[in-house]
């Protein structure tokens, strides 16, 4: 039997899973790495109290999540010296998260040295884009040079999403078309074809897309040139506003939707825009999407937000009957795996769990063809 030791090291936190075959043995979240007064010192330290806390006797592989593959990798990789040294390459297009998923690379191969490594890559499911759905309309040379392009993250989530849907609904994962909505407090849809990443919301770097706990999501390129001119800001100034104080976080001071729901309810009318921005983002990308894939099976709903707050469920679906979407309340308000939409719906609407450290499992196992 396998036993597969996954490592998901965030940009504070280190969540980590110990698989014997599908099961879990062993599993928790270092919150706050890095942080004064938080927890571990840095995510070396994390890793290395990690590893040093778990029964790791026969021991088969450790898989770990790589936010950035860029063009390189399409797929999960044994990791080498030369792995590292290409993530390392990578860490201008993720600042914020290669350096942390090389750190606990290189604590788990120096603590581990014995035991396959493998990295699965956020990036890798979209590598099936189109490169119509990929490229950015701005001078070719430029791009190539530097590296802009649509890229696509929370990939191993929309991976383990949309099959999973597929198992719900009794259909081959071949031959479904589903919308799958990650909205967490980092917030992408996808659109899966067959089986295949065909569109995401995510572009160059987690930006882009939906508006989520702190980031923007979409918006005019001008914004930044204007706050650049007009209010003196930096880039890193900017890249902070748009990265950490944007989304609801700017819109009404809490990032959490939990708290907006709250603050809605009671009234509060910066609350009630942000809810209403943030889901006719929403709403929009899932009409795009459906005009892309002509025809749509499911949409599913999953993460923090997607899995728990039935109000964005039924407000982000609103008034797409006529596309054969629709929401039960009833069934809205249940909880677990479950489908969603009225019998007979067109489109089949469902919340999944998603489960990206089962999938990373998975993806190594394959790797180590174990």
């Amino acid at each position: 039997m396998s036993r597969i030791l996954v490592l998901n090291c965030g940009s504070s936190s280190v969540k980590y899973r110990l698989y014997d075959g599908d099961e879990v043995r062993d599993k928790g979240t270092l919150e706050r790495v890095g942080e004064p007064g938080g927890g571990p010192a840095d995510h070396e330290s994390a890793v290395r109290q990690i590893i040093e806390g778990l029964d790791l006797a026969g021991l088969t592989g450790v898989g770990h999540r790589v936010v950035h593959g860029g063009r390189k990798f399409s797929a999960p990789v044994r990791i080498d010296d030369a792995v590292v040294a290409a993530i390392e390459d990578l860490v201008p297009l993720a600042p914020l998260h290669n350096p942390a998923n090389l750190a606990g690379i290189r604590v788990a191969r120096e603590a581990l040295p014995d035991t396959p490594q493998v990295a699965v890559f956020d990036t890798a499911f979209h590598h099936t884009l189109p490169e119509a759905a990929a490229t950015y309309a701005i001078d070719r040379q430029v791009a190539e040079r530097y590296g802009v392009r649509r890229y696509g993250f929370h990939g191993t989530s929309h991976a383990y999403v949309s099959r999973r849907t597929a198992e719900l609904l009794d259909r081959p994962y071949g031959e479904l078309n589903t919308i799958t909505l990650h909205l967490g407090n980092g917030a992408s849809a996808c659109a899966v074809q067959g089986g295949r990443s065909v569109a995401t919301s995510m572009g160059m770097s987690p930006l882009e897309g939906l508006v989520m706990g702190t980031r923007s999501g979409d918006l005019d390129p001008t914004i930044i040139f204007h706050l650049r001119r007009e209010a003196g800001m930096g880039v890193d100034d900017i890249d902070d506003l748009l990265n950490h104080r944007s989304g609801l976080l700017g819109l009404t001071g809490v990032n959490d939707m939990r708290g907006v729901l709250a603050r809605r309810d009671a009234g509060d009318p910066a609350a009630a825009l942000a809810f209403d921005v943030y889901r006719r983002r929403i709403t929009g990308y899932v009409g795009a999407y459906y005009a892309l894939l002509g025809r749509v099976d499911a949409v599913t709903f999953t993460a923090g937000v997607g899995e728990h707050a039935a109000p964005v469920r039924a407000a982000a679906l609103a008034g797409l009957d006529r596309l054969g979407i629709a929401v039960d309340p009833a069934r809205n308000a249940g909880a677990g795996d479950r489908v969603i939409s009225p019998d007979g719906a067109e489109v089949t609407v469902c919340v999944v769990a998603t489960d990206e450290e089962r999938e990373i499992a998975r993806q190594t196992r394959d790797v180590l063809d174990l």
